[in-house]
């Protein structure tokens, strides 16, 4: 089977097209400045609109196009409402609408990605594969926020977690690598990107994760602040920030970038490593709130077999792995250098041989999972 995935933004659209049974990429592709301009009116983008760029995708994929046999849309907020992936038609897309004030730079661009992709290929299923699903196995102690409830029902303020589909992909891939069940595992997969998020998984269920109502919680990430004191942000506000002001500073100039001048991971380490003192506090920070998580994730499962690295951070930068879990080891967490050192592009173990806590690197792949997931609803 071949699925032909599509995440769709506000002015891009990324594809690809993937056999199944063999976990390869036949064809991949990307359109940019949809729907932009340049400063005498003229197009600057690849496409007018979605629909637009739908076409020209098609006409990329040429006789290809026929072999498609469903579409895996990736959306980044499902709510409440989703709990798996699920075939679309005209309810879905409502509910997904429906949802988008709590991802409002996302889930519209999500949608408009849906319905050109569902009028250029009418002929096969379409599935959305949402980011906030897997981890609506949460508690309700791990999802509620302690505000007044009424107010929260109204507006739908509650932790939903992000990163769902590479979580549940590595944890399915470490449980291979470990050779045992993923259903006898208790794991913390730490996603370590520009994006960065930390979860909790007990037995294949996401039981904690570290983004919240928002990608904005958790982690240091690249622009982005992680945990803050709400205090902050009213303190903020009353100082005379405007709304717009105040998002801008925490999902634009915050994180490594406001730390230490970089969203780059790879400069804040040179600069650091060159001796700059806010290069090297931003390092600090970044690896203290893993530390901090990890050990609150440890204490919530009761447990732990498994840490394991993904995402670019945590795949190809062995230094900053065993920074991470510096002071860790009286967990069982251990780094053999050698291991870890490895340039291998593999899912590996990278602890000492008969460690008490595995570490492993884990490569994810976002869109082979939306491809898996959506031919596994259709089969």
């Amino acid at each position: 089977m071949r699925v032909f995935v599509v995440n769709s933004g506000s002015s891009s659209i990324k594809y690809q097209l993937i056999d199944v049974a063999s976990e390869q990429v036949v064809l991949a592709g990307m359109l940019e400045r949809i729907g932009q301009r340049d400063t005498d009116g003229q197009p600057a983008g690849d496409a007018a609109d979605h629909t637009a760029g739908m076409m020209l995708v098609l006409e990329r994929l040429g006789a290809e196009a026929g072999t498609i046999a469903a579409v895996g849309h990736r959306v980044v907020h499902g709510g409440d409402v989703f709990t798996a992936p699920v075939v679309i038609d005209a309810e879905v897309e409502a509910s997904i609408q429906a949802v988008s004030a709590l991802a409002p730079l996302h889930n519209p661009a999500n949608l408009a990605g849906i319905r050109a992709a569902r009028a250029a290929l009418p002929g096969v299923p379409h599935v959305a594969v949402f980011d906030t699903a897997f981890h609506q196995t949460m508690p309700p102690a791990a999802a509620i926020y302690a505000i007044d409830r009424a107010v929260a029902a109204e507006h739908g303020v509650r932790r939903y977690g992000f990163h769902g589909t590479s979580h549940q992909f590595v944890a399915v891939r470490a449980a291979a690598l470990l050779g045992r069940p993923l259903a006898e595992l208790k794991l913390i997969v730490l996603h370590l990107g520009n994006g960065a998020s930390a979860t909790a998984i007990d037995g294949g269920r996401s039981i904690d994760t570290s983004m919240g109502l928002t990608p904005l919680a958790g982690l240091v990430m690249g622009t982005r602040s992680g945990d803050l004191d709400p205090g902050a942000l009213l303190h903020l506000l009353r100082s005379g920030l405007s709304i717009d002001e105040l998002d801008r500073l925490l999902n634009s100039r915050s994180g490594l970038l406001g730390l230490a001048g970089s969203s780059d991971m790879r400069d804040v380490r040179a600069a650091a490593e060159s001796g700059d003192a806010d290069a090297e506090r931003a390092l600090a920070v970044w690896a203290h709130r893993i530390r901090h998580y990890v050990g609150a994730y440890l204490a919530q499962l009761g447990g732990l077999d498994a840490v394991v690295f993904t995402a670019g951070v945590g795949e190809n930068a062995p230094a900053l792995r065993a920074r991470a879990l510096a002071g860790l080891e009286h967990l069982g967490l251990a780094l053999d250098a050698a291991r870890n050192e490895s340039p291998s592009r593999d899912a590996r173990v990278i602890s000492p041989e008969g460690s008490r806590v595995a570490v492993l690197v884990v490569p994810t792949n976002e869109e082979l999972a939306i491809a898996q997931a959506a031919a596994a609803l259709v089969a």
